[in-house]
């Protein structure tokens, strides 16, 4: 944290931080506002071109280029190679190496190729290759990023110190000053390129001030600032009988055109966004729906690093970051005419899809929601529900899964069928369909249903009850299109709502079930010594009586029974589940019953069969006789103390339960 804060001027925001959540006095506050007061007199730089020359060559990286300045800025708050502990790594990106970018992690979810590809274009401006001349768009459908992405890739400069002439006002590197036929001098002595020419203002200055002793002009220091306009620009979309070019390159102030001549410096009014933008970044916001005549001045920008000047003045340097973003409707449109193709040659398009994978989407509405005034009680399982309605509207059908089991494995789980996990590649479930992900419901919708889900309720809480509810409503509601609702409709009332009456099938039985785990574990170990000994053709030895005994063969069926696994098949789910947990000791790793997939879901099965009573305790409230009462009262108790319920949340989902559940009980 400490790093982070230095290296961007953030030390205002760590100051905050590190008075703690402990009760702070007036002393405090005031040394506070005292450092940052004293932080903003203290001496910046204020010299001349020889002394800033002394400065490059103690520290060339001062003098760095736009993409490079970027690029190191994201890079110096850290990074590192995915574990190959972590288990995405192997499930999700097949094992191949992913970067983890500190500056992004906390922040975006799920986006590592997305990023992976950003620090791609990055690494190669900045070492000043073809992408240097190259727009970087950022495209995608509705909600799903792009424009949080810029902001947060913008604020990567944000309070970053920088040098430039004084009173010029494109703030263009003070190194431009040096004669062509010396620049290869100086490069070599402080080992960096000079790239550029100074701005007809600058030279007006240079002439005029400094009698064209560019040794003498004056170099001052300055931080980028969104807010102040420095080195970080953004540029609406226009509409297109009010687009003006000189939101790009400014303008020529016409109070001024009759006291000075049209081709005077002094008539400059360089306000445009490529003005303030260069040397950092210049955001083009929803870029295609542009007219084309405006969008010229990107050729040109990018091609040759060069932007007209307002009027008959000289064509300007522009050194800096173009970043565009666009959604897939524009792009299309715009890429279909062919007399674009000039603009179209200088992009560098990235794909910001919505993601696809479950928990990282969960993560998403997480943070939305830590960092908001949300302060209603959220049920388990209820984040969860959302996502998978937002996730599951976002995937193709596949002709190797449905829709559930495809999800699932887009989210690294094991799904088990006929007692074996299921052998179906991600990668070829991606080669399926390229561009997944690039429709389907956006993270807004999710959050607007939440919100109206807890407007809703009178208990002060979410249940995944209640978002069901308000998703289901605002589909009807806002879903033009025929075909996408009734999917939709299908995916929230059949699919998810069948797949959270199993989860919460599970979780009553194991609230229900007194000592739910040790049960588990002893029917694992009591089906796997038996396991064992029916594959190694052995006998197993009573504890008790010690006398030697043939496997149980009734039991074992039994817990196989639950999950298809009957007749020739019992055979080979027994040798598997005894070569796994072998294996798994050999390796030293943990073995209880929710190691191996099939079997634990055949456990879990088994015990939520074996419980007989447990719907008529839920159910039959105004029957209840004193121990059923007693029952029901504990188990709403172990979903308050050990799955996160509050009591109105616990008694909500019970009552769905009874409905849903056992009706016939």
């Amino acid at each position: 944290m400490e790093k982070r804060c230095q290296t961007y001027n953030h030390g205002r925001r760590c100051a905050i931080r590190n008075l703690g959540e402990s009760k702070v006095n007036k002393k405090d506050f005031l040394k506070l506002i005292s450092q940052q007061r004293d932080k903003k007199t203290e001496e910046k730089f204020n010299g001349t071109l020889i002394d800033y020359v002394e400065l490059v060559q103690a520290n060339p990286s001062i003098a760095k280029l736009a993409h490079k300045r970027l690029y190191d800025a994201i890079v110096d708050v850290g990074f590192e190679e995915m574990s190959s502990e972590d288990p995405r790594k192997r499930k999700i990106f097949n094992g191949d190496s992913v970067k983890v970018y500190d500056y992004f992690k906390d922040e975006f979810f799920g986006m590592e190729n997305v990023i992976e590809k950003l620090m791609r274009f990055l690494k190669g401006a900045a070492l000043r290759g073809e992408e240097s001349r190259q727009v970087l768009l950022l495209m995608g459908p509705v909600g799903a990023g792009k424009s949080a992405l810029t902001e947060h890739i913008k604020s990567a400069l944000d309070g970053l110190k920088y040098y430039h002439l004084d009173g010029d006002p494109q703030r263009g590197e003070p190194l431009q000053l040096i004669p062509r036929g010396l620049r290869q001098d100086f490069e070599k002595a402080l080992g960096v390129k000079i790239e550029g020419d100074i701005s007809p203002v600058a030279r007006y200055t240079l002439l005029e001030e400094y009698d064209g002793k560019y040794e003498n002009f004056k170099v001052v220091e300055s931080t980028f600032s969104q807010r102040g306009r420095r080195g970080i620009a953004s540029v609406p979309p226009m509409d297109a009988n009010s687009q003006d070019v000189s939101v790009l390159i400014g303008s020529e102030d016409i109070s001024k055109l009759d006291k000075y001549s049209e081709d005077d410096p002094r008539v400059l009014n360089l306000t445009g966004a490529f003005n303030i933008g260069n040397r950092g970044i210049v955001e083009l916001i929803e870029v295609f729906k542009n007219e084309i005549e405006f969008l010229h001045t990107i050729i040109t920008a990018t091609q040759e690093k060069r932007v007209p000047s307002p009027g008959k003045h000289d064509m300007l340097f522009f050194d800096g970051v173009i970043l565009a973003h666009c959604n897939e409707s524009e792009w299309n449109r715009f890429k279909s005419e062919h007399t674009n193709e000039a603009i179209l040659d200088r992009v560098v398009k990235i794909n910001v899809p919505y993601i696809l994978e479950l928990d990282q989407e969960c993560r998403i509405y997480e943070k939305i929601l830590s960092r908001s005034d949300f302060d209603a009680h959220i049920a388990p399982h209820t984040i969860k529900v959302a996502s998978m309605f937002s996730v599951m509207s976002r995937l193709k059908q596949s002709q190797k899964c449905d829709l559930l089991t495809k999800m699932k494995i887009y989210n690294g789980e094991e799904v088990i069928e006929k007692g074996r996990v299921k052998a179906i590649d991600v990668n070829d479930l991606r080669e399926e369909h390229r561009e997944e992900g690039m429709n389907g419901i956006s993270t807004r919708f999710i959050m607007k249903s939440i919100d109206h889900a807890l407007c809703d309720s009178d208990k002060g809480c979410v249940t995944p009850i209640g978002v069901m509810k308000s998703i289901t409503k605002m589909v009807k509601e806002q879903i033009v299109d025929n075909d996408f609702r009734e999917r939709c409709l299908e995916l929230i009332q059949q699919t998810i709502r069948e797949e959270y009456l199993r989860i919460l099938e599970t979780e009553i039985a194991k609230a229900f079930i007194t000592a739910y785990e040790e049960q588990a574990q002893a029917l694992f170990d009591t089906y796997l010594d038996n396991a064992e000994a029916y594959t190694t053709k052995s006998k197993l030895k009573d504890t008790v009586t010690k006398e030697e005994r043939a496997p149980d063969e009734k039991f074992m069926k039994s817990i196989e029974e639950v999950i298809g696994i009957t007749g020739s098949a019992k055979q080979g789910f027994r040798s598997d589940v005894t070569a796994y947990m072998f294996a798994k000791l050999r390796r030293k790793e943990r073995v209880d019953y929710t190691c191996y997939e099939p079997l634990k879901e055949a456990i879990e099965s088994y015990l939520i069969n074996s419980v007989k009573d447990m719907a008529r305790i839920v159910t039959k409230s105004k029957t209840r006789d004193d121990e059923q009462q007693k029952k029901y009262s504990d188990m709403i108790q172990t979903l308050m103390d050990d799955y996160g319920y509050n009591e109105e949340s616990a008694e909500e989902i019970l009552t769905y339960a009874s409905n849903n559940l056992w009706r016939d009980s």
